[in-house]
């Protein structure tokens, strides 16, 4: 996978940038009034009103790092994962309209523009918090109350709450959502400051609904392309499609050249995707007391590394047609990657799950990336819900689905094909 970070400016560039703010702020303020200066910012965009860096970059060290947060697509989705994630949902205020929205995502821009290139937003107190970003990406996505109430015809029906599913207690505390932060970041530090600085922008708009938090092994920690661990130990997200992958932007990404806009791909989320976020708690407790062969079986691969039952490497060939010196199935027929596998190969889809662990609650939060979760996500979960030995200890408690709005260029503006 690609790592697209940039090193960030040097320390004396940022303070050149904080300056044109601070006097901004003060000079300008002073003589004609805070708001005629926010007005300015109102007119040119907040992005206007940063001073063009000039110094040469300095060497990158860690919490320098930026990822850049323009591009075809949102930063975030296939950048190299993150140690820490955060997911924010907000609900739309019943006064936010069409023209409302449209100011929204103009100051949320700008300072998804700032934060993620080390940039202090306008008006920031502490801009010393900003200056590291530590490969801060910030994703934006939006739900159906939100497409609604730009233009209901413009919802994919895929856009909606996920069909019941038997095994579900969802709890009602972290479900669905009209629009989605999600913030990634090496660093805690930046993330938390990038999160109230972004929810000061939208408090006016949008009331918060829920936040996730998770987390991944810290990066250099381990090797570059290690598959994740989940908190019962087992490497988790072994087959995934990868960005170099022939068909992956078939399977990932909305709309393209060679298929029309339809009503399951709109044209305005043409370079957008479609994501499934699941909250499932861990049973640890129980799951500790069963054995190391009772674990690997109910799996299928083993907890050392990962590999098929069936012999070789975690990447090896899974052989589903073994059998054992009892003529039964080395892969049970219970087994979990035996009932997530699919014999459609558009069955699929791209897992970005991270652990999570709060009030005493451990667990996984399993997002997924495709083009329609109705076609991709919706047939694996069914069969997993219907017979899967690994239900016996997971539990899913959240859900939503979210779009993910398109990416966007420098002079741009997040969600400007839904505005439109």
């Amino acid at each position: 996978m690609p790592d697209n970070t940039a090193p960030a400016s040097s320390p004396e560039a940022r303070e050149t940038r904080r300056f044109g703010r601070r006097a901004l702020l003060t000079g300008g303020a002073a003589g004609a009034g805070l708001g005629a200066a926010l007005g300015i910012g109102a007119a040119l965009g907040i992005g206007a009103l940063r001073d063009p860096v000039t110094a040469e970059p300095a060497p990158s060290e860690f919490g320098d790092e930026v990822i850049p947060c323009h591009g075809a697509h949102q930063a975030g989705v296939v950048t190299a994962p993150a140690a820490h994630v955060r997911f924010i949902a907000y609900t739309l205020k019943p006064e936010t309209d069409r023209d409302a929205l449209r100011r929204m995502f103009r100051i949320l821009t700008g300072d998804v523009e700032g934060l993620t290139s080390g940039a202090a937003p306008l008006a920031d107190s502490e801009p010393e918090l900003a200056a590291r970003p530590a490969r801060l990406t910030v994703t934006v996505g939006v739900g159906p109350g939100l497409v609604e109430r730009v233009d209901a015809a413009q919802r994919p029906e895929w856009l909606a709450p996920l069909p019941a599913f038997s095994r579900d207690q969802l709890d009602g505390a972290h479900d669905g959502g009209d629009l989605l932060l999600l913030l990634q970041a090496d660093d805690t530090l930046p993330l938390a400051h990038a999160a109230r600085m972004l929810h000061r922008d939208l408090r006016s708009f949008a009331d918060h609904a829920w936040t996730q938090q998770g987390f991944r092994q810290a990066r250099d920690s381990e090797a570059a392309g290690t598959t994740m661990r989940n908190l019962m130990g087992q490497v988790d997200g072994t087959v995934n499609p990868a960005p170099k992958d022939e068909d992956f932007t078939d399977l990932v990404w909305l709309g393209g050249a060679d298929r029309p806009a339809s009503a399951a791909e709109p044209a305005w989320l043409a370079g957008g995707t479609a994501l499934v976020l699941r909250r499932i708690r861990m049973e640890l407790d129980t799951w500790d007391r069963v054995d190391r062969p009772g674990r690997e079986q109910t799996i299928g691969r083993t907890l050392a590394d990962g590999a098929p039952l069936t012999g070789g490497t975690e990447h090896s060939p899974v052989d589903y047609e073994a059998k054992n010196e009892l003529g039964l199935p080395v892969i049970p027929s219970y087994a979990h990657i035996r009932r997530a596998r699919s014999e459609d190969p558009s069955e699929r889809i791209f897992r970005r799950a991270v652990n999570y662990e709060e009030g005493g609650e451990s667990g996984l939060l399993f997002a997924c990336y495709q083009r329609n979760p109705l076609t991709q996500y919706v047939p694996i979960q069914e069969r997993i819900d219907e017979l899967d030995l690994l239900n016996e200890w997971v539990t899913h408690t959240g859900s939503a689905v979210f779009a993910i709005l398109p990416g966007f260029r420098a002079g741009e503006q997040l969600a400007a094909t839904l505005l439109a």
